[in-house]
């Protein structure tokens, strides 16, 4: 007897195309890990081979599809989520990288405020002392015939320091000031320090507020050890102004 095969729309699809689209899909998740520890139980279970006669073609029922689904949303939003974490630690460190810079940049502009600051003190030249002759008093003593600075009381050996900042433009022998160091002070001013028993700073040194010029003495025209100090306009004699108002103009305290 002969058998006539159906056709057109009345034929049967295979179970071979039936299970194609799915197998492709099974395929491109095993690929990429998907389909492991999850699915392979399920497929050894409720999948079955048929021979094309070219191709072994895989069948899997909904419920496993659908796991598979779920573990690739799963795998996908985790990468998000790792993504995410990831973004969210570089912008930390971005902030971190950024409040460190300011940070320094603070300190560093602190730095140099206490710096400006420090240069544009004055201080005494001679610590914890007190005027004993004071500006313009009369006397022979003096060839111009007045005491053209003021006189700190000091024993011999007692440092003597710059009242501010500056650059030395004389030191060595004064004449009737003895050993002297007259300095240039940063404001266009001058300052002599006189009758010092030796000298610790050289022509062109630049010199800031308390640092040690020399220690005091009795050199030059004097009756006795004290420190002569004069406030000028010039590194000259007869350009002298009143020294405790000089001091006084810049904060020291005499």
């Amino acid at each position: 007897m002969a058998f006539t095969r159906a056709t057109g729309k009345h034929r049967r699809p295979s179970r071979m195309q039936r299970t194609t689209a799915r197998a492709a899909g099974v395929a491109a998740l095993a690929t990429t890990g998907v389909v492991g520890t999850l699915a392979a139980p399920a497929l050894a279970a409720e999948s079955e081979v048929e021979q094309s006669g070219l191709t072994p073609v895989i069948t899997i029922g909904d419920s496993i599809a659908d796991e598979i689904d779920a573990q690739a949303a799963a795998q996908k939003q985790a990468a998000q989520d790792a993504a995410a974490r990831e973004a969210a630690e570089e912008a930390a460190r971005e902030r971190a990288a950024q409040a460190a810079e300011e940070a320094r940049e603070a300190k560093e502009r602190a730095a140099r405020e206490a710096e400006r600051k420090r240069l544009n003190t004055f201080v005494a030249p001679i610590t914890a002392s007190y005027v004993s002759t004071a500006y313009q008093a009369g006397s022979s003593l003096w060839s111009s015939g007045s005491h053209t600075g003021i006189d700190f009381h000091a024993a011999s050996g007692t440092s003597v320091h710059s009242v501010g900042t500056g650059t030395v433009v004389e030191a060595g022998w004064g004449g009737a000031y003895g050993n002297q160091v007259v300095i240039k002070m940063h404001d266009g001013t001058y300052t002599q320090y006189g009758h010092l028993s030796s000298i610790g700073v050289s022509v062109g040194q630049t010199v800031t507020p308390g640092q040690q010029i020399g220690l005091s003495g009795a050199t030059g025209n004097v009756t006795g050890p004290h420190l002569h100090f004069e406030a000028r306009t010039s590194p000259e004699y007869g350009s002298d102004m009143d020294p405790v108002a000089y001091l006084r103009s810049h904060g020291v305290n005499v």
